[in-house]
């Protein structure tokens, strides 16, 4: 198949498990930072798949990256390139299908719990499990674009994930590694550490990492489920 493009808005938030699945697989990828100052392409033509991955900025910033995501993302769909988008990566997945990126009803950070919708369209991403824990971390989400079908949900945010035919946005980070939670549980940035006082749905580092001892493993099977779907109709 054709390279797999990966979309990186951070130079520390990079494809971790996705990376390291795809090189299990023998799946050749192109990693595109911007921060880095490594321009996006100007179109997919030349790649199988595209992975967006998650970064601290909103996706309604006015940044011009963000901006020719939405538009590498669009022509994906329109080729039939499968799309798959983590966390903010969704959420630019949505606004570019026409869906609105607003404020989570809470904020979610650390293992979370979602439920899996009894469809059979969520059965073939997720499996037969009604109740997955995944690692987040936003305080934004996104809505439903037309034609999407809403795949999870939690109650501190209704739509978790959805499919638009092979194409997959979730809320969340499946692409989460070892190296990834520890620094991302070590933060000290004082309006997370007033979050874990305040809400039911922030965990503290101490409590991510302790949770990941089982829960990562878990995570990482169902990221090599999801990107198997993802890719199963790729060029």
């Amino acid at each position: 198949m054709k390279p797999v493009l990966v979309l990186q808005h951070l130079t520390s938030d990079g494809p971790a498990y996705l990376g390291h699945w795809l090189r299990e697989q023998g799946v050749v990828f192109e990693v595109c930072d911007t921060q880095a100052g490594q321009a996006y392409p100007a179109g997919v033509d030349a790649y199988g798949a595209l992975a967006v991955l998650g970064g601290e900025m909103s996706a309604n910033d006015d940044l011009v990256s963000l901006r020719q995501a939405e538009r590498l993302i669009l022509a994906a769909i329109d080729r039939d390139i499968p799309v798959i988008g983590h966390c903010l990566g969704g959420q630019l997945m949505a606004r570019a299908l026409g869906a609105s990126v607003h404020d989570s009803p809470a904020p979610e950070i650390g293992w979370q719990t979602m439920q899996v919708a009894d469809t059979p369209q969520a059965r073939a991403w997720f499996g037969p499990a009604p109740e997955l824990t995944v690692f987040h971390w936003h305080f934004e989400a996104f809505g439903l674009p037309a034609g999407a079908m809403s795949l999870a949900a939690s109650p501190a945010c209704p739509h978790q994930a959805f499919a638009l035919g092979p194409h997959l946005a979730m809320q969340f980070h499946v692409e989460l590694d070892e190296t990834k939670l520890a620094l991302w549980s070590a933060s000290r940035d004082p309006h997370f550490l007033a979050l874990q006082a305040a809400c039911g749905s922030v965990q503290s580092g101490s409590v991510m990492r302790r949770q990941g001892k089982h829960a990562l493993a878990e995570q990482q099977r169902l990221a090599g489920r999801l990107y198997r779907r993802w890719l199963s109709s790729a060029r």
